[in-house]
C-alpha cells in the first residue's frame, strides 16, 4: 500500500503528518526533493553506502536503511568514499565497537576531500550511553547517530541532518512501537528476512543485546503473513523469520499465539517453498514446535539451538535457565521425531569460573549430540554485563588451549555428520554463480549445507534436484538430476 506513494505527489510545504508511516513518506519526498536539487548541481545522483557490521536482525534493517535511500534517490555503492555513509553497527563484543572507531579514521578522510559528505552511525553500538558521549567529544564530524528502536525514522533523521548543520542525535531507551511499510532494498531476489519480534527479555549474563535490543515485542501475525505473502507474490521462495528469540513469539500479544501456531499459519501460504527461523533459545523450544517441524513440508531441516556451554554449573552463571541434561533430552527429542535435521550451535570456551571439568562437560555434550556445525566462540569480557565483573576470568592461554581442543572435535564431528548425506539426492536452492570455479552454481540445501555443481546464471533462485557426490567437509560437489524448478 504505502510503497505505492508516489514522493513527487506529497505537498513538502505542509506540516508532516503525526502518524507513522505516513510521516516518514512525507520525509522521505522532502529528502527526494534534496536528491534533485544535488543532481541538478553536481550533474549525478548522490551516491550512498550502507554498511551492515552485525547478526541478521540487522541486515535486515540494513535492508530497510538501504530501501529508503533508493526511494529517495540516492545511487547504491559498496565504497565508502560515497557522499553518505551510514554504519548499522554491532555491540555483542568490544573488538565490534574497536572496530568501528578504526573504520571512522578512514571516514574522516573521505569527508576531509569531500566536505558535503554526510556520515550516520546506528544499531546496537549507539543504544550504549558511553559510546554516544566518546563520539560527542571525539567524533565531532559525524553528522547522523541513532539507535536500535527508531530505525523507522531514518527518512526524518536523515532529513534532519541534511537541513542541518549539527550533530543530530536522536536515541531512544525502548520503545512499544513496531512501524513497517516502509521500502526495502532485498539483498536477494528470492529469499529474504521477516521480522517477526524484536527485542529479548532472557539477560544471559555475558550478553548485553537485552540493553540495546530493548524487551521482546511481537509483531500481529496477519501483519507477518500479509508480508510474506507480499513477498512471495514478488517472487521469494524462502524466508528466513527473525527474532533474538523465536520460540517466546507471541507471549505479549493481546491474544497470544503460540510460535508453533504462527508457523502452521504460514505454511498454509502457497507459493512459498522453505520457512527458516533463528534464533531458538532451548528453556522455550517447545513439544508443540518440534512435531510441527516434524509433519512440515516447507520448514527447513536445519536447527540452530545455542549451547553456550555444557556444564550446568557455568549454564547457571551464564542465566541459561537449563542444565545440561535438559539439553541433551531435548537434542535427543528433536533428532527422534526429524532424522534428518542438521542441528547447529553456539559454544562459549573460557566463561568465567570455567574449570577443565566444566570444559570437559561441554566436549561431552559436543560428542553425544554430535552438531552439524558449531560456531565458537572465546568468551569477551562485555562492559556493561555481569559476567564482565565476575572473578576467576580465566588466563588466556587456558582459554586458547580448550578453543582449540573444542575446534578439533567441532569439526572432527561436523565433517563426519555431513558424510551421511553423501550419495543422496537433495532438494537445492541456487543462490549464486561460484565465486572460485568458472562453470559452477553455488546453492544451499534445506539442512543449511552448502553444494557446488555445474550450472549457469539462469539457475538462480529457482529449487532443483541435486545429486551430493562427493563431501569436502562443510561443502558438497554435487551434479543436477534435472533442472526445472520443484
Amino acid at each position: 500500500m504505502y510503497n505505492e506513494i508516489d514522493l513527487d505527489k506529497i505537498d513538502i510545504h505542509a506540516e508532516p503528518p503525526i502518524e507513522e508511516p505516513v510521516r516518514q513518506y512525507y520525509f522521505m519526498a522532502k529528502c527526494h526533493q534534496w536528491v534533485k536539487d544535488f543532481e541538478q548541481k553536481n550533474g549525478r545522483s548522490p551516491k550512498a553506502c550502507v554498511v551492515n557490521m552485525g547478526c541478521q536482525m540487522n541486515a535486515r534493517d540494513s535492508e530497510k536503511l538501504q530501501g529508503i535511500l533508493c526511494r529517495i534517490g540516492y545511487a547504491e555503492m559498496e565504497s565508502e568514499d560515497a557522499d553518505f555513509v551510514i554504519y548499522n553497527t554491532c555491540t555483542v563484543r568490544e573488538n565490534a565497537n574497536l572496530k568501528v572507531y578504526g573504520r571512522l579514521g578512514v571516514l574522516h578522510g573521505y569527508k576531509k576531500k569531500n566536505p558535503d559528505m554526510k556520515i550516520a552511525l546506528c544499531g546496537c553500538m549507539m543504544q550504549e550511553p558511553s559510546v554516544v558521549e566518546k563520539l560527542k567529544k571525539s567524533y565531532r564530524f559525524i553528522d547522523l547517530i541513532f539507535g536500535t528502536h527508531n530505525i523507522f525514522k531514518f527518512a526524518e533523521l536523515l532529513w534532519t541532518a541534511l537541513d542541518s548543520e549539527r550533530m543530530v542525535i536522536d536515541i531512544w531507551k525502548d520503545t512499544d512501537q513496531i512501524v513497517e511499510d516502509l521500502p526495502v532494498e532485498r539483498k536477494y531476489p528470492f529469499k529474504s528476512g521477516v521480522n517477526i519480534m524484536f527485542g529479548c527479555n532472557n539477560f544471559c549474563s555475558y550478553c548485553i543485546v537485552p540493553y540495546v535490543r530493548g524487551r521482546e515485542r511481537s509483531r500481529a501475525p496477519e501483519d507477518i503473513l500479509q508480508e510474506i505473502r507480499n513477498l512471495v507474490a514478488d517472487g521469494i521462495v524462502e524466508i528466513m523469520l527473525l527474532g533474538q528469540n523465536v520460540n517466546s513469539y507471541g507471549k505479549n500479544l493481546a491474544v497470544p499465539m503460540s510460535f508453533a501456531e504462527l508457523l502452521k499459519e504460514i505454511e498454509k501460504i502457497e507459493g512459498l517453498k522453505r520457512i527458516r527461523f533463528m534464533t531458538s533459545h532451548p528453556k522455550d523450544l517447545s513439544d508443540e514446535l518440534i512435531q510441527v517441524m516434524a509433519d512440515s513440508q516447507k520448514i527447513c531441516r536445519h536447527l540452530h539451538l545455542p549451547l553456550q556451554s555444557g556444564s550446568t554449573t557455568v549454564l547457571k552463571a551464564m542465566n541459561r535457565k537449563y542444565t545440561k541434561e535438559q539439553y541433551i533430552r531435548l537434542a535427543e527429542k528433536i533428532r527422534s521425531a526429524v532424522p534428518d535435521i542438521a542441528l547447529t550451535t553456539d559454544i562459549i570456551v573460557g566463561f568465567p569460573g570455567e574449570t577443565e571439568a566444566d570444559f570437559q562437560e561441554t566436549l561431552d555434550v559436543v560428542r553425544r549430540v554430535r552438531y552439524d556445525s558449531a560456531f565458537t566462540f572465546i568468551y569477551s569480557r562485555r562492559t556493561g554485563t555481569p559476567a564482565a565483573s565476575m572473578e576467576d576470568q580465566i588466563p588466556e592461554d587456558v582459554v586458547k588451549d580448550r578453543f582449540e581442543r573444542l575446534l578439533k572435535e567441532v569439526q572432527d564431528i561436523s565433517k563426519n555428520m555431513a558424510e551421511r548425506f553423501t550419495g543422496t539426492d537433495q532438494e537445492v536452492l541456487v543462490e549464486e554463480s561460484n565465486r572460485q570455479m568458472k562453470g559452477y552454481m553455488t546453492g544451499r540445501l534445506s539442512n543449511n549445507h552448502v553444494v557446488h555443481f555445474p550450472g549457469d546464471t539462469s539457475m538462480i533462485g529457482k529449487i532443483l534436484r541435486a545429486h551430493l557426490d562427493e563431501c569436502r567437509g562443510f561443502y558438497y560437489m554435487g551434479s543436477l538430476q534435472q533442472t526445472q524448478n520443484i
